[in-house]
């Protein structure tokens, strides 16, 4: 008889409910600090202005069952969303770009809480290699390939230039990296079976910039806020 197995069905989860699941870990985190031990979906969605019916659906994703009344143990609910995401299990890292994002990236101590340590970096100006960043020693680019293989390092992340982004990631794929989180604004081209998320920092200003912009039009049509209209 065979034995079943220990772990999770893998499932697909909607992207807009994987952005939110940090946003309940964090608010969770909040309330473990201050002593509360049982929370309801009703009162989640009106903290963060969510529908309850929508936040039941998201801890669904993770296996989370809540108590009919009740609501869900905090306990519960943080052990299964880190589980979920996988927080609870280190990735080991390599970052490429030591420049001031990527500085940034390596002295942000709260990644290890979510399951991500940058174990080395790598550049490939000559004032930068040699470094000591945030504690890591800055190598030089042309080391990444065989060190990751020696070290089975499966995450990479890109902090560099447009330019040079694509012939980062052609050295990640060659050390055998498989998943590449990437800072540049320029679309890679890796193997299929290599994962790419890019972090989309310049569309985010911009959407944020036009927001802003429609904003502060609309009050000087209106004549708020100091703004004398035409």
């Amino acid at each position: 008889m065979e034995k079943a197995a220990d772990h999770k069905e893998v499932i697909t989860i909607p992207e807009p409910t994987l952005r939110r699941l940090p946003i309940y870990y964090q608010y969770l985190k909040n309330l473990e600090s201050t002593g509360t031990k049982v929370i309801s979906c009703t009162t989640i969605g009106n903290d963060l202005d969510f529908d309850p019916t929508q936040v039941r659906k998201d801890f669904s994703y993770t296996g989370v069952e809540g108590k009919p009344k009740v609501g869900y143990l905090v306990a519960d609910l943080l052990r299964e969303i880190e589980e979920f995401l996988g927080w609870n299990k280190v990735n080991a890292a390599f970052l490429v770009g030591a420049g001031n994002l990527g500085t940034a990236l390596l002295g942000y101590s709260q990644f290890k809480q979510h399951g991500l340590s940058i174990v080395g970096a790598f550049d490939k100006d000559e004032a930068k290699i040699g470094r000591l960043i945030h504690g890591k020693r800055v190598l030089a680019l042309e080391k990444l390939p065989g060190l990751a293989l020696r070290m089975g390092i499966r995450l990479g992340i890109i902090t560099v230039p447009p330019a040079s982004a694509q012939e980062v990631a052609d050295l990640m794929v060659k050390g055998g990296i498989q998943a590449i989180w990437n800072f540049a604004p320029v679309t890679l081209k890796v193997p299929s079976p290599v994962l790419v998320r890019n972090e989309e920092l310049y569309y985010s200003l911009a959407s944020l910039s036009h927001s802003l912009a429609k904003k502060m039009h609309t009050k000087t049509e209106k004549g708020e806020e100091g703004y004398a209209s035409n």
